[in-house]
C-alpha cells in the first residue's frame, strides 16, 4: 500500500494532542480588533478542542501525526 500524504494545510493548522484530541486556534483575531474587548480577545488566544465531527475529518487529512 502506498504513503499518504498529509494535508498541508492542516498541517500547519491543526495539532493532535497526548491523547488524541484535535487542537484547533480561534478564528477572528487578526484584524479589525479595536471593537472586540478586552476579554473577547483575551479568549481569542486560547486553543481549543475540535468537536468530535470536525476531529474524525481533520484526523484523516493528518495520518502520521
Amino acid at each position: 500500500m502506498p504513503k499518504l500524504k498529509t494535508h498541508r494545510g492542516a498541517a500547519k493548522r491543526f495539532k493532535i494532542s497526548a491523547k488524541g484530541k484535535v487542537i484547533i486556534n480561534h478564528c477572528n483575531k487578526s484584524h479589525i480588533l479595536t471593537k472586540k474587548d478586552r476579554k473577547r480577545k483575551r479568549r481569542l488566544r486560547q486553543h481549543d478542542v475540535a468537536f468530535a465531527g470536525d476531529a474524525k475529518v481533520i484526523k484523516r487529512l493528518l495520518p502520521y501525526v
